[in-house]
């Protein structure tokens, strides 16, 4: 199982990353409500602006405070490994 931090000290497993997108269209804000609705979300931003969402195979969503560029480099460095 490999980790990749996104943000704060919080960590996801790499291998159960679908996508990781932006927050700002309308597709992505309607599967964050509906994660919601579902108690599916985890809000991982500590209270910051939601700059990166990431959904996972489980049908979690997990919001963090950091960009998807860099989320994206971090699993790309794990797979490298």
């Amino acid at each position: 199982m490999k980790l990749v931090n996104i943000g704060f000290g919080n960590m996801v497993n790499a291998d159960r990353v679908i996508a990781v997108v932006s927050p700002e269209s309308a597709p992505i804000k309607r599967i964050v409500r509906e994660a919601e609705d579902r108690s599916l979300l985890v809000n991982a931003t500590y209270g910051r602006r939601t700059r990166a969402v990431v959904i996972m195979d489980s049908e979690h969503v997990v919001l963090s405070a950091i960009q998807p560029d860099t989320i994206s480099g971090r699993l790309t460095e794990e797979e490298t490994e």
